[in-house]
């Protein structure tokens, strides 16, 4: 084979020259084209730090000092987390892509002269490749070195959330979530780069030059049908309020949940679908608003565009209804947790064990299986003496109260409600009405009461109080107590009820307000042995520092390497159950911990994802419009009527998804407290809504600034 040196030499110099300029191009244009790049770049680099931060957790985690049920939450947490990333990424990704189209669309008329000057396709598209790897790797870097410092502030708030000791605080940098952000990127940068080749193979270079003058069809609706379909979406949408606020008790099943999203969905759509040719019915009767200024101009351009942008509308509404309400809701659940933990954890331990297992009742209407004949023996001692029994120091406690907890077979929820228990059970199929009601002497309570610091009562000799904080169950007593003086049957002698209302109090800890009934009688009442139900003892630590408390608490509550008191009973055949403040308070933190990162992460990528979505919607739609604009230049008007033209327009789609999905989310954050009844509360709501609104005010104002500048570049070059 005959090797031509020269000819050799002739297609290498072409070739390096051809690269040459691809890369000197695609320099130029990024240059150029920095503008078009603003919004493209800010997803990115939110997209790399969100993606960083979030996936830094487990580096901070090792200058935390916590205890080791704390480590295993935070590790729970990380590994939630690493799940959670993975559908982030297909999302960014997504939005890459769809991002990067938006750019390879604005440049058709651009790419079409190239291909006239003789560049072939396969040029175009390492001219684009290389312009995206020099813009991933500017946002990358970008991102990272955002995403290192927020994440400083994210271990103050991770030490705050578990009451760590911050003294060992250094700065840390994650190499691990550096090196996943980077692979993830990569492989998004990736599918974006075959995404490229493959559009600019497709394209023909008349379309590409005819680019600009293509606009697309729109078909005008008729009002009257559009006034319709609007009324019957709003009918729609109202009909999905009112059973997501109304009828939330039914929906105890997925099945029974579909119906009402699914309505939600197609009203939506069923709005935007008419919204701008009622918009416009509407606003064309009043003739001065209509033509005053450009805004018969602005109409008519929202009209037009809201005809295109249907589902595209539809879905950004949506992901901003999920984004205020995640936010909003387990913002609500941490803020009420957090604070009920405090009231609802008065002491250092609750312990309790059954009473007469021999002849007690079970609360759910069975009776107990003995299975121990040590454990029925002991169920005939109260719990302190147990504990004495079995060699516990009763010097590492205090305050030491203990009191027995009653029932009788015959009080059950079904006796209480009466003669209105077949409409509770049809309105609440779910609870369990054979369960018998929880009876205290006064005295005990009072006992307990004065331990934990809350309120005592009294009685006469014929009155019952009934203590209740759980709200959806202090709603149901409260219909029948509300009728007053309302008579029960408790051991053989009627009572009637001092209040015509449920009391707040409770007996046992918990770590929410989760009391669904505690009947008190007086004194006098015939209680008899065989009806007690449990012991219950309750008692503070005997120490005065956090590290004296963390060792008696060792005693009671063990790690997985070493054994405890309740846990030696247990193998012994004494079985007692409890509670203490520290364990509580871990379980509790470690719960809306995950909670709160979790709906965060997802809530600031759902919105990062619709704002940019609706960004670039609205630059392309102003890369579509310039001749309009220049029309509007040349039949008088000056550029400050223009910008206002265009920032109302802009203005207008921005606000409109978003104030849709406000009104979505009034009822849905209505039917997520419902549905978290006794964890979170509607007084906790507006401290959340505020967080949730500077959020999207920094994160949704942020793109729109960034659109209506944008916007305003691109009609500028129709001059």
């Amino acid at each position: 084979m005959y090797f031509d040196k020269e000819e050799y030499n002739r297609k290498s110099a072409s070739e390096n020259h051809s690269g040459s300029l691809v890369l000197k191009l695609s320099l130029k244009n990024i240059t150029k084209s920095i503008k078009d790049y603003a919004i493209y770049f800010l997803t990115l680099v939110l997209g790399v730090a969100i993606f960083y931060v979030f996936n830094s957790l487990e580096s901070q985690q090792a200058m935390l000092e916590v205890s080791n049920s704390t480590k295993a939450i935070i590790e729970l947490l990380i590994s939630m987390l690493g799940i959670v990333s993975v559908f982030v990424s297909v999302v960014l990704g997504l939005l890459i892509v769809y991002a990067n189209n938006f750019l390879i669309n604005r440049r058709k008329k651009e790419f079409g002269i190239y291909m006239t000057l003789g560049m072939g396709k396969r040029q175009i598209s390492k001219i684009i490749l290389l312009e995206t790897i020099v813009v991933g790797i500017m946002s990358l870097i970008i991102g990272l070195i955002v995403g290192v410092f927020v994440s400083q502030f994210t271990s103050i708030l991770v030490a705050k959330m578990f009451e760590a000791d911050m003294s060992e605080y250094k700065f840390v940098f994650s190499n691990d979530a550096c090196a996943k952000t980077c692979i993830y990127f990569a492989v998004m940068y990736l599918a974006v780069m075959l995404f490229n080749t493959y559009t600019i193979s497709k394209y023909k270079l008349i379309n590409l030059l005819n680019a600009t003058k293509k606009n697309e069809t729109v078909k005008m609706k008729n009002p009257f049908l559009a006034v319709l379909v609007f009324i019957l979406g709003s009918v729609t949408l109202g009909d999905a309020y009112y059973k997501v606020t109304n009828e939330v008790t039914q929906m105890s099943t997925a099945d029974k949940l579909l119906p009402p999203i699914l309505m939600g969905i197609i009203g939506t759509v069923l709005v935007f679908w008419s919204l701008s040719g009622f918009i416009l019915q509407i606003i064309q009767m009043m003739k001065k608003t209509y033509l005053r200024d450009t805004n018969m101009f602005v109409l008519r351009q929202i009209n037009n565009k809201i005809n295109t942008t249907v589902v595209s509308m539809s879905v950004i509404c949506i992901m901003l209804f999920m984004t205020i309400s995640i936010l909003s809701s387990s913002l609500a659940l941490r803020n009420t947790m957090q604070r009920e933990l405090v009231e609802m954890t008065p002491v250092d331990l609750n312990l309790y064990k059954t009473a007469n297992l021999s002849e007690s009742y079970m609360k759910y209407g069975v009776e107990n299986r003995i299975t121990n004949e040590k454990q029925r023996e002991d169920s005939r001692h109260p719990i302190k003496e147990t504990l004495i029994n079995n060699g516990l120091d009763m010097n590492v406690l205090k305050d030491i109260t203990e009191i027995e907890i009653y029932c009788d077979k015959n009080l059950t929820w079904e006796t209480f409600f009466g003669d209105s228990f077949s409409e509770i059970k049809k309105q609440f199929p779910g609870l369990k009405y054979d369960i018998t009601e929880e009876i205290v002497k006064v005295s005990d309570y009072n006992k307990i009461a004065r331990v934990y610091g809350i309120k005592e009562y009294s009685l006469n000799e014929d009155e019952y109080i009934v203590l209740c904080d759980f709200d959806s169950q202090t709603e149901i007593r409260n219909r029948v107590l509300s009728k007053g003086n309302y008579p029960l049957e408790i051991a053989g002698r009627e009572y009637k009820s001092k209040y015509n209302e449920c009391k707040e109090g409770f007996i046992t800890m918990s770590t929410s307000h989760t009391n669904t009934g505690i009947i008190l009688v007086p004194d006098n009442c015939n209680l008899t042995d065989d009806m007690k139900e449990e012991y219950l003892l309750v008692a503070n630590y005997n120490a005065e520092t956090e590290e004296e408390k963390e060792e008696i608490e060792k005693i009671f509550v063990g790690n997985k390497n070493s054994s405890n008191l309740i846990k030696s009973l247990s193998d012994n055949g004494i079985e007692i159950d409890g509670f203490t403040k520290i364990s509580l308070r871990e379980a509790s933190i470690g719960l809306t911990t995950i909670i709160i990162f979790i709906a965060i992460y997802l809530g600031i990528i759902f919105l990062i994802a619709s704002s940019a979505i609706l960004a670039l919607k609205q630059l392309t739609e102003s890369s579509d419009n310039k001749q309009r604009y220049t029309i509007l230049r040349k039949i008088g008007a000056d550029e400050k009527m223009i910008n206002r033209a265009l920032f109302r327009q802009i203005g207008i789609f921005f606000g409109m998804p978003l104030v849709l999905a406000i009104i979505h989310s009034i009822f849905g954050i209505q039917f997520a407290i419902t549905i978290m009844s006794g964890l979170a509360k509607k007084d906790d709501l507006l401290p959340s809504i505020i967080v949730t609104v500077v959020v999207i005010g920094v994160i949704y104002g942020s793109y729109f600034i960034a659109t209506y500048l944008g916007g305003k570049n691109i009609i500028k070059e129709g001059e």
